[in-house]
């Protein structure tokens, strides 16, 4: 027992010629060419929505840092090293003005 083979189409094709006629047969064809179409694009549609969505949850979870070599940042790239006692200076100063500009600046007048 298999399946449709060559004789049972022939036949499933003169029963639907005796039914439905030579003229009505091209007009089924193409409603159920535009039924299978409009089928196709509303499940390409879908897919469409479910991979936005999941590249927007993608995006929106939070990323395991990288792991690798540190790279350095690109001021201490362009000026020599310099030993840590003297980088540690200048960051500490660098911080110190950092508070100092963030401050509010008073008039000498009380609020």
């Amino acid at each position: 027992m298999g399946g449709i083979g060559f004789p049972e189409l022939i036949i499933i094709f003169l029963v639907l010629l005796l039914v439905f006629g030579a003229k009505r047969i091209p007009e089924i064809a193409r409603g159920i060419g535009k039924g299978i179409r409009e089928f196709k694009d509303a499940t390409n549609e879908i897919s469409r929505e479910i991979e936005a969505e999941g590249q927007n949850r993608q995006i929106n979870q939070p990323q395991a840092p990288q792991q690798g070599a540190p790279q350095p940042r690109g001021d201490q790239q362009q000026r020599p090293q310099q030993d840590a006692s003297q980088q540690s200076a200048s960051e500490s100063e660098q911080t110190e003005s950092k508070q100092a500009e963030s401050k509010p600046q008073n008039s000498g007048t009380p609020s």
